[in-house]
């Protein structure tokens, strides 16, 4: 196979592209050196999409899925809060005693359905982008919910896939 040597070949747009954080699909992305039209200066570190906060109507249905979700898989938490910053919804697990218990952060990305997913880092008192059990660094509230409470509940069993026979 031939090599392509970097100075002979000509750069596609896409190629110049270089994705930042890929967080569950929140399309955000960062230009290294392509030019506007007209312009002799690159649009360097720009950020090209910045995700909005979710609508009223996603919050509201986020909170009741993983009201929801917790009533039926995990009878230890008796609330789930879910509070918002930006494009971040914050999930806590209220435990028996009025113990609050920080389990994980999700990234809107224009969907209801599929969300970013980051674990809270006791040992760190923060997050940090992680994987889910499906192998992905996005999925489902209730996936999101699942994987943080299968560890700050010890329950391993959570992060166990079904069969897709």
């Amino acid at each position: 196979m031939g090599r392509i040597s970097a100075t002979s070949a000509a750069r596609s747009p896409v190629d110049s592209t270089i994705w930042c954080g890929l967080d569950g699909g929140t399309r955000q992305f960062c230009q290294t050196g392509r030019r506007d039209a007209g312009s002799d200066t690159p649009r360097w570190g720009r950020i090209e999409a910045v995700p909005k906060p979710p609508p009223e109507s996603t919050k509201t249905s986020l909170r009741q899925r993983l009201t929801h979700h917790a009533q039926i898989r995990w009878p230890a938490l008796t609330a789930v809060n879910v509070r918002y910053r930006g494009a971040f919804a914050y999930i806590d697990g209220q435990l028996p005693g009025g113990v609050t218990l920080p389990l994980c952060r999700l990234r809107y990305n224009g969907s209801a359905s599929i969300w970013g997913f980051a674990i809270y880092l006791a040992s760190r008192h923060g997050y940090e982008g992680n994987f889910l059990p499906s192998g992905l660094p996005a999925g489902s509230p209730e996936e999101a919910l699942d994987c943080a409470c299968g560890l700050y509940l010890n329950d391993p069993t959570a992060w166990l896939q079904p069969p897709t026979n």
